[in-house]
């Protein structure tokens, strides 16, 4: 399918590898200008060229922490009018909840709440003005299924949710869509780490671990970045213009609800 966004430009945030890159690969697939963000150089680097060559569109890789306003002056000054905006960004780690101090919450919630916030306070008005624009905001199947450990990722993930239902609302006039993916286990680094960890806490083999988790889902397996990706750039396409407001699972049936 033709999404019909070939020329478009891009910022995809904390996509040097992971659901992130695999949203800005699809997106370059589509013919979309890309600026990917990550705080590893080397990495970053290597996923700019790597996508650049497999698919001819233009990439610029710009090494910042976009949960600060210096990361996010740097993107978007790469890109300053941007079509599409794919929030992305680490989560905390696993964590019982009392181990939390204030600063740690304030963290979490700057990172998963704030931050994408503020990166589309600043590219929706343009949007709004050409009458296009796509955000896609990567956030857990937490937001609706709680994950021990993920306390505070959840409920700042779920406050980001809360927050844009009702700005969805107010530009979709102006062709502007505001949507966000829920993903579920997805076979990333950020996976195979919490893996790794509940391995190293239990005793238990990694690969045993890994198809425990595998096993828990209908699905009988983990996703892969790359249909998660594909997903995105749909959500991205002249043919999404209707979708907005939604929080679509992608979790192989895990969430088990009939509606």
């Amino acid at each position: 399918m033709d999404l019909g966004i070939e020329g478009r430009k891009a910022i995809v945030c904390a996509s040097s590898r992971g659901l992130g890159k695999g949203c800005a690969m699809a997106l370059a697939q589509a013919g979309v200008a890309l600026v990917l963000n990550g705080r590893n150089k080397s990495v970053l680097e290597a996923t700019a060229a790597e996508i650049s060559k497999a698919t001819g569109v233009s990439v610029t890789p710009v090494v910042a922490d976009i949960g600060t306003r210096e990361g996010q002056d740097a993107v978007l000054a790469a890109c300053p009018d941007p079509d599409i905006l794919v929030n992305n960004n680490g989560g905390p780690p696993l964590r019982d909840f009392r181990e939390l101090d204030r600063a740690a919450m304030l963290d979490g919630v700057t990172m998963n709440m704030v931050t994408p916030i503020e990166m589309i306070q600043r590219v929706i008005d343009h949007m709004m003005q050409q009458r296009f624009g796509r955000i896609v905001n990567i956030t857990s199947m937490s937001v609706k299924m709680p994950v021990p450990g993920l306390d505070l990722s959840s409920g700042a993930r779920a406050g980001l949710t809360a927050f844009l239902a009702g700005v969805a609302r107010t530009v979709a006039d102006r062709n502007v869509t505001i949507n966000s993916i829920l993903p579920g286990y997805f076979d990333t680094d950020r996976l195979r780490g919490s893996v790794a960890a509940w391995a190293s806490k239990t005793g238990a083999r990694e690969e045993e671990v890994a198809a425990q988790n595998a096993a828990k889902v209908p699905a009988k397996r983990f996703g892969n970045p790359d249909e998660f990706g594909n997903t995105c750039a749909f959500l991205c396409s002249a043919h999404a213009g209707y979708i907005t407001g939604q929080s679509i699972l992608l979790d192989g049936g895990l969430y088990n609800s009939a509606f």
